[in-house]
């Protein structure tokens, strides 16, 4: 019944917003179908069916369903999937990116803000730009150094730089045409400032639009238009008000002025933090409503109390806003976490569909932010349709069913209360950056679900801030987990990860594929009634879309936690996706990571077919081997140590000094055996072309002197457990 429901017909609202209705079998697509590289990019990504061996923007339709007709690929064949080819990148960080493919040639945007051009048939380079990001941005962001993807339109292809800029090139040949920087100089942006760029930019009616990250350290979240032809600045809209209420000259003075700023408490920290809301995943042009959608993040500090004197519901942190593409004026907003203080953004993808609800349809925007639960609302209006918990959650009871309010466990409230609490969803989210997918085929959302709770503590003794590193109002001693065997087992026991198969319109779940563990990549699903996925186990996975049976399995080498997609090279389908472990999960949780699969960064692009003949070359997977380390250290100094860890070096080293297979483990740096040589690399910034800035501004002699007696600690406490685990013909720690 439900399948017969997306089947009715294929009207242009269909088209649009609802994608193909009816698979094809397409080997004969690539000679009959339209040059989407010519005339107007916009109408070619409307029409992506009639050209859908390419892969024009981030979702591939502006309704970023993730879902193409090929189908050359299916059920019965994808057990004889063979790689094709792979292409290793330059970085030895996560990969996040979704590649874009248009006639013929694939464009791959990599950690460090790197652009590839591929043949997509081959995997041969055909040209490539580095923006050459200094080293010392690397510390700007919470979550590494990623790039989730670029634009293409009328001949460019655009993409953000961590350091904030904009940038686009001449598809044929990689040359500049313009770069613009996408952080203005002045204005109310909060003390810290602390921008960085790392999600695609979106094209609407000619203009990029790209937001930005930086609420975890200090920022105040807007998005801005350029013209795609000249890079000109044509609007801004920012998503948080101006501390003193005043016009910032931008499209969004009014709302902001005379709605959202009576949600905030006149003082509290957001006034001198930026108070967040950073637009750093999801923008969505949807062309049935001729609508910006955007994904808003969380507050800064998280600390609602400290934030907001705990007063208001802070507009618009974890809304969807809307705008319009041609002004950028407001139009509508739906808040789905009301004074946050959980980091439940809603970034995540964004999605339109047209589905039935009370015997109509009704175009829709379907969402699974960080905070659990799946909505349903109306894309023309924001209205609130329907709205159920995906994960478990624990911080509400539910929504209510008229407004989509959440019903709140007053013990969440825990900057309100003054006491710790345990978090599930954590701060990573029930779903985060990977990205869902739909099939009209089944009627059924599949969403890289997860479980990662979080402690939220406040901070003693209120909110300070502290340059270059994360400013939450949390305890960050409390953040991590203690280095205590039963502690551990209780929080491993709680990491999950799976892909749920959402039906949404009985908002209930069809089926779930369990996962050893979170953080895994993003999804696409096809006509073949396929979905890929890549996990944080290395292995790249083929699943039955009907049912979640396990189809095809490949090794991979390393943690991917990028979105798949597909395409057709001279008239053959391929699956592509980009390899490469790393984001916030293995930089900050570190040895708890391992629970998701042993695995370490080797960065590529790999593409499948089903006569592929390539084979991945061997690869070295012990990863950063235990040292052992001097036996002495001040006891007295790593107390301190461990605060000072936790708070300027955690995020990226890994929590309680352990690392997680990305960046360097620092229990067995060669560093750390010489007060000199650690103040070089911490203080002085003696790796900072490698992405360790310089830290001697923020910390004293003696603070970075305390996290090398720390790291002498925790190498002497872990060196033979670590050696231990390495007992095996992998010379692999077992888990």
């Amino acid at each position: 019944m439900m399948r017969a429901a997306f089947r009715k017909g294929r009207s242009l609202r269909g088209t649009l917003a609802a994608g193909t209705i009816c698979a094809v079998t397409l080997c004969g697509y690539a000679a009959v179908a339209a040059d989407p590289g010519s005339g107007d990019t916009g109408e070619a990504i409307i029409h992506a069916d009639d050209h859908p061996g390419d892969w024009m923007t981030y979702g591939r339709t502006y309704s970023e369903q993730r879902y193409s007709p090929l189908d050359q690929i299916n059920r019965s064949n994808v057990g004889n999937l063979k790689l094709a080819w792979y292409y290793d990148l330059d970085t030895n960080r996560g990969q996040e990116g979704t590649p874009l493919v248009v006639n013929g040639v694939m464009y791959a945007t990599t950690n460090w803000s790197k652009m590839k051009a591929l043949d997509a048939a081959t995997g041969k380079l055909l040209w490539a730009y580095d923006p050459r990001v200094p080293g010392n941005i690397a510390d700007k962001g919470c979550c590494d150094t990623v790039n989730r993807g670029a634009a293409y339109w009328n001949g460019k292809v655009y993409f953000g730089t961590f350091d904030g800029r904009l940038i686009a090139l001449d598809a044929k040949t990689g040359k500049l045409v313009w770069s613009v920087n996408t952080i203005p100089t002045g204005g109310a942006l909060g003390n810290q400032r602390s921008y960085t760029v790392d999600g695609a930019p979106r094209i609407a009616r000619g203009r990029v639009i790209i937001g930005n990250g930086g609420s975890e350290f200090g920022a105040r979240g807007f998005v801005s238009a350029f013209d795609a032809e000249t890079g000109k600045l044509d609007w801004r809209f920012f998503t948080v008000p101006n501390p003193e209420n005043k016009p910032d000259n931008a499209a969004s003075d009014s709302v902001l002025m005379n709605k959202a700023y009576q949600t905030w408490s006149p003082t509290g920290a957001w006034t001198k933090q930026g108070g967040g809301g950073t637009v750093w995943d999801s923008i969505v042009y949807d062309p049935v409503t001729d609508l910006v959608y955007l994904g808003v993040g969380n507050g800064s500090p998280w600390n609602y109390k400290f934030r907001s004197e705990g007063k208001g519901d802070n507009f618009f942190l974890g809304s969807i806003v809307a705008i319009k593409p041609d002004t950028g004026e407001y139009v509508w907003h739906f808040q789905e976490t009301p004074m946050d203080q959980w980091d439940f953004t809603s970034v995540q993808q964004i999605m339109t569909l047209d589905l039935p609800i009370n015997g109509q349809m009704r175009h829709v925007i379907v969402h699974a932010p960080k905070n659990g639960f799946f909505y349903v609302i109306d894309a023309k209006t924001g209205e609130f349709l329907s709205g159920k918990n995906y994960v478990y959650v624990n911080w509400a009871s539910g929504l209510d069913p008229k407004t989509g309010r959440p019903l709140y466990n007053p013990e969440a409230l825990y900057t309100m209360t003054g006491k710790d609490w345990y978090g599930i969803p954590g701060d990573l989210g029930g779903h985060n950056f990977a990205a869902m997918a739909f099939s009209p085929r089944t009627g059924l959302v599949y969403i890289p679900a997860q479980q990662v709770p979080f402690l939220y503590s406040n901070q003693v003794g209120g909110f300070k801030a502290h340059p270059d590193s994360w400013n939450l109002g949390l305890d960050m001693n409390k953040v991590g987990l203690p280095d205590k065997q039963d502690a551990k087992d209780a929080f491993i026991k709680d990491l999950k990860g799976w892909i749920v198969a959402w039906d949404p319109i009985k908002q209930q779940e069809a089926f779930r594929v369990d996962h050893k563990g979170p953080w895994n990549g993003g999804i696409v699903a096809t006509g073949g009634d396929l979905l890929f996925q890549g996990l944080a186990n290395g292995e790249f996975h083929a699943y039955d879309a009907t049912n979640g049976n396990d189809l095809f399995s490949f090794a991979a080498q390393s943690g991917i936690i990028a979105p798949p997609v597909t395409y057709l090279a001279n008239g053959k389908q391929y699956v592509a996706v980009e390899v490469g472990w790393g984001g916030i999960y293995p930089f900050f949780l570190g040895g708890i990571a391992r629970t998701s699969g042993w695995t370490v960064n080797h960065s590529r692009v790999v593409a499948f077919s089903l006569d592929g003949n390539a084979k991945l070359p061997p690869q070295n997977d012990k990863g950063y081997l235990p040292v052992k380390p001097p036996a002495e250290f001040d006891e007295k100094r790593t107390d301190n140590g461990y605060f000072e860890f936790q708070t300027y070096c955690a995020a990226c080293h890994g929590d309680n000094g352990e690392a997680g297979g990305v960046l360097p483990d620092l229990r067995w740096s060669g560093a750390i055996r010489h007060q000199d040589a650690f103040y070089n690399v911490v203080g002085r910034g003696a790796l900072t072309a490698y992405g360790m800035d310089r830290f001697d501004s923020s910390m004293s002699h003696e603070q970075i002197e305390d996290i090398r007696q720390f790291l002498l600690k925790r190498a002497n406490e872990t060196y033979q457990r670590e050696v231990d685990a390495r007992k095996n013909a992998e010379g692999i720690p077992a888990q």
